[in-house]
């Protein structure tokens, strides 16, 4: 393989991960659980960019009966699916990217 050759298929490569980079910071997604009660918003570089707790959600954690673990298990929930709608977002931008490009399987 002639080496100038190869340098520049690095070169390429290289490109592509920065387009990548950028285009993952732009992608947004949202997901909340507890009927609206968490909501996490988080970028394709699974950043988290907000979390929003609706104050009904906490109004009901004073008191002998507060239920800390409910709001606990809301937040994971929220969390968990933003991540797995980022992981989506991902693939297909990954997938439009990279074309036709056959890439063994699990690489994204």
């Amino acid at each position: 393989m002639n080496p100038l050759k190869l340098q520049e298929m690095l070169a390429q490569a290289k490109q592509m991960q920065e387009q990548m980079q950028e285009k993952l910071a732009q992608i947004v997604v949202e997901a909340s659980s507890g009927g609206g009660a968490v909501t996490v918003k988080m970028n394709g570089q699974k950043q988290v960019l907000k979390v929003t707790i609706d104050p009904n959600a906490v109004a009901g954690l004073s008191g002998a009966t507060a239920d800390v673990e409910m709001l606990e298990d809301l937040v994971a929930a929220a969390f968990n699916e933003a991540g797995r709608r980022a992981d989506e977002a991902i693939k297909s931008s990954a997938s439009s990217m990279l074309g036709g490009i056959n890439l063994p399987p699990g690489l994204f």
